[in-house]
């Protein structure tokens, strides 16, 4: 099997009222995914695994972006992502348009990024939560709320930046200022 994203792999469960769930990871956090994906499928959530499906190395931006434009187009409500710290995977789905990526790290940094950032893809960091620090976050994550109220008006502001970066061509590297 190639270890590529999977972008036509079919949803592991069938028609529930739970949100779709689009995970992926690289090869540190493997393991972690699998764990993750067992959870959510034992507990009812529609999945949709885009890889990678082993230890042999790869480049997580490409899971990252199989994630978020799944999250974009609106085939999964929410994503979950993983790699060694969860830093790359989240600013490689940040730069999806309409993606709201946050890394947490435990609990309460899972819940606030629903209930303040209306959070819609989770970035994990495998080499520095435990698996079952990791359930205890996607299960807070998914249980959050938006919030709303006061915090609208900074998701907009996030959207209105969303928006006009994406209209700008950007020909330049920010190295190159």
């Amino acid at each position: 099997m190639m270890n590529t994203p999977d972008t036509n792999a079919v949803d592991s469960t069938p028609g529930a009222e739970k949100p779709r769930i689009a995970i992926g990871a690289d090869h540190a956090a493997f393991q972690v995914k699998a764990r993750i994906k067992e959870y959510l499928e034992s507990a009812g959530y529609p999945v949709h695994d885009v890889g990678t499906w082993s230890e042999e190395s790869v480049d997580y931006p490409d899971f990252a972006a199989a994630v978020a434009g799944r999250v974009a187009a609106r085939e999964s409500d929410f994503g979950i992502l993983a790699c060694g710290t969860g830093i790359g995977m989240s600013i490689a789905a940040n730069k999806v348009s309409c993606v709201r990526a946050a890394l947490a790290h435990d609990r309460t940094t899972a819940r606030l990024a629903r209930e303040h950032n209306d959070a819609n893809v989770l970035a994990l960091g495998a080499r520095v939560v435990s698996e079952a620090q990791a359930l205890e976050i996607v299960q807070e994550f998914l249980a959050g709320e938006y919030a709303g109220g006061r915090h609208q008006a900074r998701i907009d502001k996030i959207s209105k930046i969303d928006k006009e970066r994406n209209h700008k061509v950007h020909d330049h590297d920010w190295r190159d200022r």
